[in-house]
């Protein structure tokens, strides 16, 4: 059956690179209680309506595993490995039109990407590695392909994470026929194990990346180009801190407040550390991780994804979980290489669903970050709560904008066995919709089984939070940041915002977030 993503498309739409919207508001939805229990492998609701989801918020599957192999005229890329044969649907992005859908593989070895066409509702494999990676042969082979972004200049850039050598590397024409498909690494970037990657929205020669390990540390690449092909590279360095950077993140060291961008290269891309930080030996092949370390870099418990937004005061925030300490931080950019970081939002620090009833749930192993186009971030977990409990997506509320969430509001509970929600990203077009993959259910491996899937959400007919009775005695709506009087017809609109920031370009430039 036909599935329809984007129902407005209008010939030529283009996404404009443009200053995010003040980010913050109130949650436009009234937040879950528990979270899902987990399914049977191939359960009806693994095929129906995986999430649990707040009212009047939809969800439709745009495609699967099951559906692309059982029709010749499609692919994708799976590989037989660690036991099982995977596709490992991963970081999702949107093209800028809104039109394709491009699907990194995290598979150990025989990495590659897939593209997804939303009006022919068709998968086609772009490429993937020879496999030579699982006999230790990477000339030829790609690892682990986690993040999938849009650059400026219409490539798509993706990074090896916990397998291969650490390498960014760029698809020059993603919209080829595969036999055409050209690829390049891109040796400016360090190699650490990437998975949040993302282009700086006040700085068009800046990207920010991560190092997904337990003494993981924060970069930046000032390119010296308009590709990223040179430039200088930095590491995050709290000023205060004073532990060892080579040590595990949960030592009791101080990892907030401000800090300078330290460099590991000089502005020509050559190393100030006796490490260097893009050449990859047998026995070092995350040499930037060192280099890192060579400098002080703060290290933090497996940073993952990021997300770059604009604070309300004009600063450049970049987002980042820190998936082993069950944390996400702010770094908030100040000038001549400054910033100042903040624990954002944890399982220890940050109430959850405030001024709604409650949620049993906590936030466990978070993963993926996502951003709607009004600014407010949003949460996703790696891993299930427990062996019978899904894993959840956390709305973060921080309608003052201070780089702290008020609150972790419940938006959305997985009840796939085997499974992680993966890829959230909003549809750049039409900003009521987003995408979330299903990650390695247990039905991947099984004869005829759904497997990896994309689905669709809609928030544009949500049932809004029922108002509160105050002990004045008076009805408030907490809908779209600020609280007012449920009798008034003047109440704001989350869902003309959202249309609106939209309409006047004011996204942040890559489809609002990753996932």
């Amino acid at each position: 059956m036909k599935k329809m993503l984007s129902s407005c498309l209008a010939a030529g739409t283009a996404l404009v690179a443009a200053q995010v919207a003040e980010a913050g508001t109130a949650p436009y939805f009234t937040p879950l209680t528990q979270s899902s229990a987990v399914a049977s492998a191939g359960h009806v609701n693994e095929l129906s309506s995986p999430w649990q989801t707040p009212a009047g918020i939809s969800q439709v599957q745009v495609t699967s595993m099951n559906e692309i192999e059982s029709d010749p005229s499609q692919s994708v890329v799976r590989v037989s490995s660690l036991g099982s044969v995977g596709s490992m649907w991963d970081m999702v992005t949107y093209d800028a039109a809104g039109e394709f859908i491009f699907i990194p593989h995290e598979t150990q070895y025989g990495a590659g990407v897939s593209r997804y066409d939303i009006a022919a509702d068709t998968t086609t494999a772009l490429f993937s590695g020879d496999g030579g990676g699982a006999t230790g042969d990477w000339s030829n082979d790609f690892g682990a392909f986690d993040p999938a972004r849009m650059t400026p200049w219409g490539s798509l850039f993706v990074a090896e994470e916990w397998s291969g050598e650490g390498r960014v590397v760029e698809i020059l024409n993603p919209y080829a026929d595969p036999a055409d498909i050209q690829i390049a690494e891109k040796h400016a970037f360090a190699n650490v194990s990437v998975e949040g990657f993302d282009f700086s929205i006040a700085e068009p020669n800046v990207a920010y990346y991560v190092d997904e390990d337990n003494s993981g540390s924060i970069y930046k690449l000032v390119a010296s180009d308009d590709t990223f092909d040179a430039g200088q590279t930095f590491v995050l360095s709290v000023d205060d801190f004073a532990g060892n950077p080579v040590a595990n993140w949960n030592a009791a060291d101080v990892r907030t407040g401000l800090a300078t961008w330290v460099p590991i290269t000089d502005a020509d891309g050559n190393p100030l550390t006796p490490t260097d930080p893009f050449v990859v030996t047998p026995g070092n092949p995350r040499p930037g991780r060192l280099a890192a370390n060579e400098v002080g870099g703060t290290p933090y418990g497996r940073p993952e994804d990021t997300a770059v937004a604009r604070q309300r005061n004009g600063n450049e925030v970049l987002y980042f979980t820190a998936t082993s300490e069950n944390a996400v931080y702010s770094v908030e950019m100040l000038d001549a290489g400054r910033a100042i970081v903040r624990l954002f939002a944890s399982e220890a620090t940050t109430p959850k669903n405030v001024g709604f009833a409650g949620t049993t749930a906590r936030l466990n192993s978070p993963d993926n970050l996502a951003l709607d186009a009004v600014g407010n971030l949003y949460v996703i977990e790696d891993a299930p709560n427990g062996d019978v409990v899904g894993g959840d997506i956390w709305f973060a509320r921080d309608a003052d904008n201070d780089g702290v969430a008020e609150s972790l509001d419940h938006f959305l509970s997985l009840q796939v066995n085997g499974a992680e929600s993966t890829g959230m990203v909003f549809d750049p077009v039409n900003p009521t919709q987003f995408v979330v993959a299903v990650q390695h259910p247990t039905t991947t491996g099984l004869a005829g089984g759904q497997g990896d899937a994309l689905w669709l959400f809609d928030i544009a007919d949500v049932v809004p939070p029922t108002c509160q009775l105050e002990s004045r005695g008076t009805w408030w709506s907490w809908v779209g940041g600020w609280a007012k009087t449920c009798s008034s017809d003047r109440d704001f609109n989350f869902i003309e915002k959202l249309e609106r920031t939209v309409r006047r370009g004011g996204n942040h430039g890559h489809g609002y977030g990753h996932d």
